[in-house]
């Protein structure tokens, strides 16, 4: 028997618990989006099983344990549901594509230093923007109209209705309502955060404790990151005026931020080795995401957020480790 099989058992098991724990909040993005995160999730997925085998037969490595860890299928789960629903097929290809290149671009599973899903996410951000800010404005789209949206062989003219701004994107333009107005008068706002997406985070909170629960990571990176949010956003909440940036409470329920804190902070590899180093991780995509979200150029800034503090890695893990040596001496 290989000494690398039990650890591949563990990635795997590891990867189906994660997969499990994302349900209650697709389940509720479905509920609120309508179809069109189910067909992002069946194209992601065939995509990114599709990519893998591939890869993986180019670089003249094992197909089947590869591709049954799981991890192509949770990078996949990832972006499904950060893309838009009913986004262009192409979209959710070209991301999920290049989010596995990306990781085998530096040796595959274990080895990349960039989260994947978040790679694959920014690349589209950047490179389609317009496409990427087509959001749904109801879930009431049948099946057969989401998927004549998706792959671009409707009859008809997409109506204007099908899609509006996010709550994060109208907070961040807003010059002239106030919070109040904007949570009573936009649609895009439910009762303390995105509407339906404050379900969403909610929901995907209680699959994050659960994998807490079962200890498949630590809390260090959550905490730091959840913590960092509401920190700076109460320390620059002013209040319901049209120039305010949101309360705490909006932030932690808007966007991805229990996704971002609890499964892709989360992600061991490209993440943090030393709890204190998770834990100051965390902090620092807390901070950028409200940053990037407040005077950036995106409404959602988790993405970036990750990326830029998986460069920053390296020298968290030095910078915790040398502390801890002075303490020990």
């Amino acid at each position: 028997m290989s000494p690398l099989e039990p650890v591949d058992e563990r990635l795997q098991q590891a990867m189906k618990l994660v997969l499990l724990a994302t349900v209650p909040g697709v389940l509720a993005l479905v509920w609120w989006q309508g179809w069109g995160v189910l067909i992002n999730l069946v194209l992601a997925g065939t995509t990114a099983l599709a990519v893998e085998a591939v890869v993986l037969k180019l670089r003249q490595r094992p197909l089947r344990s590869t591709l049954s860890d799981g991890s192509a299928l949770v990078s996949a789960t990832l972006l499904a549901v950060a893309l838009p629903p009913y986004c262009p097929w192409w979209l959710t290809v070209c991301a999920v594509a290049f989010a596995l290149l990306g990781k085998h671009l530096y040796g595959g599973v274990g080895k990349n230093p960039f989260n994947p899903a978040m790679l694959g996410l920014a690349v589209v951000l950047v490179s389609f923007p317009q496409q990427m800010a087509q959001w749904p404005a109801s879930h009431g789209i049948d099946l057969l109209a989401g998927l004549q949206h998706v792959f671009g062989f409707s009859l008809e003219p997409t109506p204007d209705a099908w899609a509006q701004a996010t709550a994060l994107d109208s907070l961040r333009i807003n010059r002239s309502l106030t919070i109040d107005e904007l949570f009573a008068r936009h649609p895009a706002f439910g009762h303390f955060g995105a509407r339906g997406v404050e379900w969403a985070n909610l929901a995907f909170l209680a699959g994050g404790l659960f994998l807490l629960q079962r200890r498949v990571f630590s809390w260090h990176a959550p905490v730091g990151m959840l913590a960092s949010l509401f920190v700076i956003s109460l320390l620059c909440w002013n209040g319901s005026g049209s120039d305010s940036h949101g309360s705490p409470l909006f932030h932690l329920l808007s966007g991805a931020s229990m996704l971002g804190a609890f499964f892709i902070v989360t992600e061991p590899v490209s993440g943090a080795r030393n709890p204190g180093a998770r834990l100051l991780f965390g902090a620092g995509v807390g901070l950028l995401t409200y940053l990037i979200r407040t005077w950036g150029g995106y409404p959602d800034g988790v993405a970036f957020a990750v990326l830029l503090m998986n460069l920053c890695v390296p020298a968290l893990d030095r910078f915790v480790a040398s502390r801890q040596e002075r303490v020990a001496s």
